[in-house]
């Protein structure tokens, strides 16, 4: 960092010292997100809102009363039960930890990879939303942030003996066709939750088996990007496992990496390599946590989802949301699709 971005920091610093000095629950939410590196979270958010530091002292405080407000910080007391609820949660939002990069060597021209970041795998294209109600994916989408920022990233960092903050994240897009874009009001706003209260949490995104329908939306999302946005999307081609074993070791590929041909597993119930099943080690260890976590505060666990408010979303997301609309309404009068298009019910976004 320069001078300036070290000033920036120090300001910063000054300013949310003095907000949580004066109320314990705001201490605590903040001691829950950074985990012991103080600086490493006010340079996330001050990296999200381009070092300008009244903007970001106003979207930590925003974050702050978000997550108390929301109950964020006791996530963990609320498991998500029956465990075959659960099941179907984990089978139709199609997300885990494959694995961990491994020593840093020269990728794109550039130095930039470390051993033991997380490398997390989303499987785009195949997931359908549509065991459980909307609350119960974005509880589901919250607790495995929170399990990755206050379990996982500290663990790496222990084991590496450095700090450790951010993941990769490599999505697959196999599947993703006119049908499954009704799911994206529900990708939107899992996406304005991590944009505004875990920013700056992704290293690269890696994006594998993507169809014609994804690179005519990238071709008109990408220039609507910040740079530093932009800079973190590798678009790879077809699975990417010759570029990916460059960052990581062949057992941290995402399965659907490994194969021969392009696809994710939907038979996650017989798959223990399939890093989005339940019965991956991951998601055991994830739903156990939760669970004892939940006991510890009461042994009666009760059923039911939680709502969490979402915040309206940025100025740059609304647009680049428009901007896919149209774009799939333009591809749908090409194909002469446009009427399964409007069934879709993405004018809302």
């Amino acid at each position: 960092m320069g001078i300036a971005s070290e000033d920036a920091v120090e300001q910063l610093s000054t300013l949310i010292d003095q907000v949580v000095a004066v109320d314990l629950k705001l201490k605590h939410t903040f001691q829950n997100m950074h985990q012991g590196n103080p600086k490493h979270t006010l340079i996330r958010f001050l990296k999200a809102r381009e070092w300008n530091v009244p903007k970001t002292n106003k979207m930590l405080v925003e974050c702050f009363n978000w997550r108390m407000h929301n109950q964020i910080d006791d996530i963990f007391s609320k498991p998500i039960t029956p465990v075959d609820l659960y099941r179907g949660i984990r089978d139709s939002q199609l997300m885990g930890l494959s694995g961990y990069s491994k020593q840093a060597r020269l990728y794109f021209f550039h130095f930039h990879f470390s051993q033991g970041i997380p490398v997390f795998a989303i499987g785009v294209g195949l997931s359908t939303f549509d065991k459980a109600s909307v609350n119960y994916y974005i509880q589901s989408h919250i607790q495995m942030n929170e399990y990755r920022d206050r379990v996982v990233l500290p663990a790496a960092s222990r084991k590496n003996g450095r700090y450790i903050g951010t993941c990769f994240k490599v999505l697959d897009m196999t599947g993703l066709k006119f049908s499954s874009l009704g799911n994206l009001k529900l990708v939107s706003l899992m996406a304005t939750i991590d944009d505004l209260n875990y920013p700056e949490k992704t290293e690269t995104y890696y994006i594998v088996n993507a169809p014609y329908i994804f690179t005519a939306c990238w071709k008109v999302v990408k220039p609507l990007l910040q740079e530093r946005t932009r800079r973190k999307i590798q678009v790879l081609d077809g699975c990417g496992r010759d570029e990916l074993l460059k960052v990581m070791d062949y057992a941290s590929l995402p399965n659907f990496c490994k194969r021969n041909g392009s696809g994710s597993s939907r038979d996650s119930s017989l798959d223990l390599d399939n890093c989005y099943s339940l019965n991956h080690p991951f998601h055991q260890e994830l739903y156990s946590y939760t669970m004892q976590q939940a006991r510890s505060k009461d042994p009666l666990i009760k059923q039911g989802s939680l709502h969490v408010d979402v915040p309206e979303p940025n100025p740059e997301g609304t647009e680049i949301m428009k901007t896919i609309r149209s774009e799939l309404h333009k591809i749908g009068n090409q194909n002469g699709i446009t009427h399964s298009l409007s069934g879709l019910q993405i004018d809302n976004l």
